[in-house]
This record gives structure tokens, C-alpha cells and sequence, in this order.
């Protein structure tokens, strides 16, 4: 939170999917969060399940009428690929939510985050948990709007192993291209990537707790952790479920969760095995590449490197519970 302790305006763009929903939860209850709009996008499941999946989400939190916008039905240059093996058929899980009543705006996910930004009377956080189309359309289209942001918190990349494919971590590799056009944003930006991702586990206790609990927005988390998208190996606590992309929400109000290190990053863009990978450079010198052929033009960005398990845990459950 601010120094001055006014809540820090966020946007959130994601492809919900069970685990946006996580952070779209803890979003909708801090205190520090100033939550002014949610986009849409292709990823976890089709754009529109993502539109309908959201609202749900909102509504079940008891949520003010955030405006929800449809985004990108596909990345911009390859077909949309789902993670519905992961998320479930419907994104969520498959866990019976109800339709949602609330309607999305009447605008499309650029022009919702635009008018956002420029309208925010203090500079806002941007939260991708998704594919990054949205994103890299919004600075190609109106590049204007990096003068109100603080900074962008994104869930993609890992330093180490992917998940979509040995190298590449899934929002990243299901559009590389728009990856890359984040990379040329004159902002601050910090990433959020599998590295830390994978490691904030809800222990199976409070899962059980939060699922026979009698508010809804608390039992829905509950239910999506039980669900654990992208968890771990959990051992003998069969029940705990991952954050997953709320750790990138928890990062945005404390900071000092997480370590980080300011690196070169690029995102490969070649075919094959590489492409979608996010090529952190943590080496202390340069190599003979570089001392022969000249540094290639990389950007520096905040990377997450490890996090105060505990420590996030407890902000999750104390948000969440908190109405």
C-alpha cells in the first residue's frame, strides 16, 4: 500500500480460469485495492467462458459493478490453445457455478483499459494473469497510457522450468509476440513467474475450512483451491491448493513477499522447442557471445525469485475470510 495509505488502483487482466479467480477474489477484498476494471482474454478457456467465468467471480465475492471487458479471442498471430485439461470445461473447475447476472460493458477490453488508465486520478498497477494480447494491443494502440501507470505486475515466464512446454511457462508461450511487445513498455515491470508461482500452497486445513464456510466468496475460494490448478507436488496433504496467480495480487500489496532481482529478460520468438521462453540472463559478466557479437538489446525487469510462503498464505486467508 501507498505511504499515504489511499488503496493502490489496480486493473486486472486475465483469462479466468481457476486460479485468476483466486486473485480475483483477494482483489475484490483488500483494503489497499482500488479494483477499477477487469479486461478478458483468450487463454484458460475461450474469451467468452473467460467474460461469463469472471462475472460469476465478481458477483459471488459481493463485488461493487467493476466494469468487465471482452478482450482477445486469439493471440496475434497463432490459434488460441485452452488449458481446459487444467481448468475444467467450463474454466472453473467444473465445480456447478451458478450463471451470472451482471452484464460486461459495452466496450472492448482496449478501450475499457485505456479509458481506465487516463481516467485513474492516481497511476494505476496493471495485473496481467494471462496471455499477454490484450496488453500488447492496448501499447500498440494507444501507447499514451504508460504516463498513468506505476508499474506491471505480471503471472508469466520462469526463470527455471516451464509447464507449457519444458522451457516455456503457458501465458507466455500462448503468445510469445505479445510477451515480447510487453517487454517495450517504458514502465516499471515486475515478473511474476513459475518460479514463485508454484510455490504458495494453501495447507489442506484451511481448504477444508474455507469450503464449509457459510460466505460464498470465502467457500468459492475453498472450492477453487481444492481444485489446486498447477500445484505442486503436495505430498501427504492431499488437500492443499495453490494461489497460483493471486500471488501475483499478494505481490502488488507486500512487496517484501517476494525476492527479486533486477535482470535482462527476452522472450524467444524463434520456432521449436524454445519459443515462449523467457531467457532471464543472471549471469554476474558477459559471456563470449556478447564480448564477440556486441550485448543484444534486453530488458530489465523485476524478477521474482523466491517468496515468503508463509507469508502470503496468511495474506490470502486473512483477505479472503475478512467480510
Amino acid at each position: 500500500m501507498p505511504n499515504d495509505g489511499q488503496p493502490i488502483p489496480v486493473i486486472i487482466d486475465c483469462d479466468t480460469g481457476v486460479d485468476d479467480a483466486l486473485a480475483l477474489l483477494f482483489a475484490v477484498r483488500h483494503p489497499g485495492l482500488d479494483l477499477r476494471a477487469v479486461t478478458c482474454v483468450a487463454g484458460n478457456t475461450d474469451v467468452d467462458g473467460v467474460v461469463r467465468n469472471t462475472l460469476t467471480v465478481l458477483e459471488q465475492a459481493g463485488a461493487p459493478d467493476i466494469p468487465v471487458a471482452r478482450g482477445a479471442g486469439r493471440p496475434l498471430i497463432e490459434p488460441a490453445r485452452s488449458a481446459r485439461h487444467v481448468h475444467g470445461e467450463d474454466g472453473m473447475g467444473d465445480i456447478g457455478l451458478p450463471a451470472p447476472t451482471r452484464a460486461p460493458a459495452d466496450v472492448d477490453a482496449v478501450t475499457l483499459l485505456r479509458r481506465e488508465i487516463l481516467a485513474s486520478p492516481r497511476p494505476v498497477t496493471l495485473i496481467p494473469t494471462a496471455p499477454l494480447t490484450n496488453i500488447a494491443l492496448l501499447l500498440r494502440t494507444h501507447p499514451e497510457v504508460t504516463r498513468n501507470i506505476e508499474r506491471i505486475v505480471f503471472m508469466g515466464g520462469a526463470v527455471a522450468c516451464g509447464n507449457a512446454t519444458p522451457v516455456a511457462e503457458f501465458n507466455v508461450w500462448h503468445d510469445p509476440e505479445a510477451a515480447a511487445i510487453l517487454l517495450t513498455a517504458e514502465v516499471h515491470i515486475t515478473m511474476y513467474g513459475l518460479d514463485v508461482f508454484q510455490q504458495v500452497v494453501v495447507p489442506g486445513a484451511d481448504v477444508r475450512r474455507l469450503r464449509a464456510s457459510a460466505e460464498p466468496g470465502a467457500r468459492l475460494a475453498g472450492e477453487l483451491l481444492s481444485h489446486r490448478p498447477a500445484t505442486p507436488d503436495v505430498g501427504a496433504d492431499s488437500e492443499a491448493g495453490g494461489i497460483g496467480d493471486a500471488g501475483a495480487v499478494c505481490t502488488v500489496v507486500d512487496p517484501a513477499g517476494v525476492t527479486t532481482r533486477l535482470l535482462p529478460v527476452e522472450v524467444s520468438l524463434t520456432p521449436g522447442p524454445t519459443r515462449g521462453q523467457t531467457i532471464v540472463d543472471r549471469r554476474p559478466r558477459l559471456g563470449e557471445s556478447e564480448l564477440h557479437t556486441g550485448t543484444r538489446d534486453q530488458r530489465l525487469v523485476d524478477v521474482a525469485l523466491d517468496v515468503d510462503v508463509e507469508r502470503f498464505v496468511k495474506l490470502y486467508l486473512g483477505t479472503v475470510e475478512s467480510v
